[in-house]
């Protein structure tokens, strides 16, 4: 079960089937960098990327606040599929949700982002590529944010455009920004 915390569906529930290959943002976490983000963003007008997006929390998070440009890329049919449906069954603004890998995307890509927010498997291996190609590729706003959701094993302190770390019980928030 996901809630919606915030906005204009706040409190609303999302029920996802079990067989989506995924692992939902606690809504404790969700809630604790949403709070972070709204002390430094309007959300209205935010162009927001969710890669690996399984359920679509993050993604009808931004929507139920105001964000109405908003891409959300996983690589499962059946979690795009879910995310459409709910989305519409919702009624909330339109998502463009692209099934696709997320490293795929980021390379081909050439649009710019306010927030990229990432949310990989905790054991995937590539977790440290994404923000050098986020990076490398430019497709950050100035003042914007990349977040890294990620287990208690990983550490991207080291990396370049790093500035915090969040902890939320077993999950962490690698935060990068560029200064504009």
């Amino acid at each position: 079960m996901i809630r919606i915390i915030s906005g204009t569906h706040k409190s609303r529930v999302v029920h996802a089937p079990k067989n989506l290959p995924v692992r939902p943002t606690t809504d404790f976490a969700k809630e604790s960098i949403f709070n972070i983000l709204n002390n430094h963003f309007e959300f209205e007008g935010l162009k927001v990327l969710d890669l690996f997006s399984g359920t679509g929390n993050i993604t009808y998070e931004f929507l139920s606040r105001g964000s109405t440009d908003i891409i959300s890329v996983d690589d499962s049919y059946l979690c795009t599929s879910f995310i459409k449906k709910t989305i519409e069954a919702f009624k909330l603004p339109k998502a463009r949700v692209i099934k696709a890998d997320a490293f795929s995307f980021l390379k081909n890509n050439t649009e710019t982002y306010d927030i990229i927010f990432a949310d990989p498997p905790y054991d995937l291996e590539k977790i440290p590529m994404i923000a050098p190609l986020v990076f490398e590729k430019g497709l950050l706003r100035k003042n914007g944010w990349l977040i890294v959701e990620h287990g208690p094993s990983t550490d991207l302190s080291n990396q370049e455009h790093f500035k915090e770390k969040r902890k939320y019980g077993n999950v962490n928030f690698a935060i990068f920004r560029i200064e504009g």
